[in-house]
């Protein structure tokens, strides 16, 4: 499989993935694009499933195991020896720096940002009973949990959305949160009691956007991501991403941010929370859309020089 410009572009892009549902609707919408977009069967777009460190690893939080790059690692490597072309992700689960001769494409137009409430009895984050247990394996959302609603419970819970949903069912959590986005692109949105306010319950950076990884030299797989990335997106991601990347870039910090489009500016809103949920800081700002970067980073370190000493004790990074 060449790795050049000089590949035909209805040669076929082999699109590395997870293989989880969710991932694999995420590799199969993009696939569909790809087939709109440059008028080629989507066949000649093969999925190939990459099982990943992060898949694996189902006993404690992924804070815990060498952060989100869990998920990208294997896939990497695969794309780095030319076994696939293109590669979809999770916004969410990229780290912040890609292995050298790998660049972010550009992303898919973005779903939902916001968080789902997944419970039984209760219509909203307000009215779950004192007591709830609340399984999440996010930092941000545990933080967020205990911030907002100190008299619940929060516990780990790992897995993919089916295994969380099926826990909540069985009665084994109270309640759980999930990604909007990745219930509406499983069909399950009937499923959640409430999607949470954005401000109240501020997302993580790339919520709900779907990345397209390339080989940095591969002209063709560029042209390709170019004709089915949405600049919006790109736009907020470059803010969002350039938030976390001066704060930490981990998953072993809890932090929030999200952009929003308006005009010709962007708004950010960033937030950073002790693990306990005990204390947090936050901040906001606009600027021009060609500023996006600069903002998202300037937010960082304003951010960044406000949080006290052992801010985050017991959570390195």
């Amino acid at each position: 499989m060449s790795t050049g410009a000089a590949r035909d572009t209805s040669t076929a892009f082999v699109i590395g993935t997870r293989g989880s549902p969710l991932a694999l609707a995420q590799a199969r919408e993009t696939q569909k694009r790809l087939s709109e977009a440059l008028g080629i069967e989507p066949e000649r777009f093969p999925l190939e499933v990459i099982k990943t460190s992060g898949d694996m690893i189902q006993d404690r939080a992924l804070s815990e195991a060498g952060g989100k790059g869990l998920f990208t690692k294997e896939i990497d490597e695969a794309q780095l020896a030319g076994r696939v072309d293109v590669t979809v992700h999770s916004g969410k689960d990229l780290p912040n720096d890609l292995p050298p001769g790998l660049v972010i494409a550009g992303f898919l137009p973005r779903e939902d940002v916001r968080d789902a409430l997944i419970c039984k009895g209760a219509t909203s984050f307000e009215t779950l009973p004192p007591g709830t247990v609340v399984g999440s394996a996010s930092l941000r959302r545990q933080a967020l949990v205990r911030r907002l609603r100190p008299d619940l419970e929060v516990a780990l819970l790992r897995g993919n959305v089916g295994t969380r949903l099926a826990k909540i069912e069985a009665g084994e959590y109270g309640a759980t949160l999930l990604a909007m986005a990745g219930l509406n692109r499983l069909g399950l949105a009937h499923l959640a009691a409430a999607a949470l306010d954005i401000d109240a319950f501020l997302p993580a950076v790339a919520q709900g956007a779907i990345a397209i990884v390339v080989r940095e030299e591969d002209e063709a797989a560029h042209a390709a991501a170019a004709a089915v990335c949405h600049a919006p997106t790109g736009t907020q991601l470059a803010a969002e991403r350039a938030f976390l990347g001066v704060l930490d870039g981990s998953c072993r910090t809890p932090i929030a941010g999200h952009a929003r489009l308006d005009g010709d500016r962007i708004r950010l809103k960033g937030l950073v929370l002790r693990p306990d949920g005990s204390e947090a800081v936050e901040d906001e700002g606009e600027a021009p859309l060609a500023d996006a970067a600069r903002l998202g980073a300037d937010l960082g370190a304003r951010i960044k020089a406000r949080l006290p000493a052992g801010f985050f004790a017991g959570h390195a990074g």
